[in-house]
């Protein structure tokens, strides 16, 4: 479960991060940008990067644990395992590639069939913004539609000029939180005695 895996590090909470998307959209392109704020034109395609960035999120530091997961399909068998070890998830498309955008949403739902007893932490993530006056296919009223109908923050983002890609990470790490602070008082609820009224004779 998501809330058994929360670790610390170094007196940090550790947040454990999967980005996901089709091969192609920018996973890595945006990692590297949060993470090292370096951008490269070109990447091999991914098979499984690990990275850490430490950050302050409303006022609380933080230590992001960053899986950049491959995108292509023959990399799919690994895909169960990273979904049953994140505890919050990045889903990626191109605002360029429709393809990409429908993919996001079947991660989704490949997300909900590995944990279907869970709610999980999600940030939509529309990359390659800097691209889309002429290249745009996918609207950004698209993308706030497939948000609300997840129930996640969005966001489109440069990965190339850093338009909103520490934002996204940011806003995943205040929704684990916010999950992890609801399950806690679901807790607390459960285990309060009940203090009913005694009857005197």
């Amino acid at each position: 479960m998501a809330g058994e895996a929360a670790g610390t590090s170094r007196g940090l909470r550790v947040f454990k991060i999967v980005v996901l998307g089709d091969g192609g959209v920018g996973k890595s392109a945006v990692t590297l940008q949060f993470v090292s704020h370096s951008f490269l034109d070109y990447h091999d395609p991914t098979i499984e990067d690990s990275y850490q960035q430490q950050a302050v999120i409303d006022g609380e530091p933080a230590l992001l644990d960053i899986l950049d997961t491959a995108g292509q399909v023959e990399f799919t068998a690994m895909r169960e395992q990273y979904m049953r070890c994140g505890e919050g998830f990045v889903l990626c498309y191109s605002v360029t590639d429709r393809r990409s955008f429908r993919a996001a949403a079947e991660y989704r739902r490949l997300l909900a069939q590995a944990r279907p007893a869970e709610t999980l932490p999600l940030v939509l993530v529309g990359n390659k913004l800097d691209l889309a006056p002429r290249l745009r296919q996918v609207s950004i009223e698209e993308g706030k539609a497939l948000a609300t109908q997840l129930g996640c923050p969005f966001f489109e983002t440069s990965a190339a000029l850093r338009y909103f890609v520490d934002e996204s990470f940011h806003a995943l790490v205040r929704e684990i939180r916010r999950l992890e602070r609801q399950r806690q008082k679901i807790i607390v609820f459960r285990h309060r005695p009940f203090q009913g009224r005694r009857n005197h004779t």
